[in-house]
């Protein structure tokens, strides 16, 4: 699970999608899609907190985090390279079905095209842990692992990049409509963070350029 500001104790009072006007900045839904399904074996751990890649797509990181509009609930999903940070497949949805985590990987293997060996890294979400999820990614040849139960530090890179599009984008203003948000996400997503916010870990390079320079330094090899 993504870290949230403040939950909305039971949701006893009053529900928040009863009312349009509620400044819903630094509110959070009391869900969590980690419960899993008890049906399925969720994958072993064996990245065990170590998030190096040698080379990009070698290790995605999987995660799900939500969204507050008057309209309702957002939830985005989002898988990024551990070896340049970037976000190599997303999707956005009203629901938490497993097509929303279906739909990142889908994006993420028709921009990257990986070679055997890839690894996908995940919390135990019901998402994932679903057949067709499982499914999917036995087809393409990547192994699936999984955090531990309540573990947020298994997954801490996901977890960390939440934490900044919710402080740089999703907390600065509150959200109309899930289509206004939506926007501002796939702006913030593939314009800035992974064309223009730079990393310390790169170098003080951003993902793309990162990639770029792994590139060219490939080609003169």
């Amino acid at each position: 699970m993504s870290q949230g500001a403040v939950a909305d104790s039971g949701r006893g009072g009053r529900d928040l999608e009863d009312d349009p006007h509620l400044p819903f900045i630094g509110l959070r839904q009391e869900w969590d899609h980690e419960e899993g399904d008890p049906v399925h074996v969720p994958a072993p751990n064996l990245v065990a907190r170590d998030f190096a890649a040698p080379a990009p797509d070698r290790l995605w990181i999987g995660d799900i985090t939500d969204v507050v509009t008057w309209e309702g609930w957002l939830y985005v999903a989002v898988l990024l390279d551990a070896h340049s940070r970037r976000v190599v497949g997303w999707a956005m949805a009203d629901h938490l079905r497993a097509e929303l985590a279906l739909d990142a990987l889908a994006m993420a293997l028709r921009g990257r095209r990986p070679a055997a060996g890839l690894v996908h890294h995940t919390d135990r979400g019901c998402q994932y842990t679903a057949d067709s999820d499982r499914a999917a990614l036995a087809a393409s040849g990547i192994a699936a692992l999984m955090s531990r139960v309540g573990d947020c530090y298994d997954n801490a890179m996901a977890e960390s990049f939440f934490a900044t599009l919710k402080a740089e984008l999703i907390e600065t203003r509150p959200w109309p409509t899930r289509r206004a948000a939506r926007q501002a996400i796939f702006a913030w997503l593939e314009v800035f963070y992974n064309r223009q916010r730079v990393h310390s870990a790169l170098g003080w390079q951003s993902p793309v350029a990162f990639e770029q320079a792994l590139a060219q330094e490939a080609l003169v090899a």
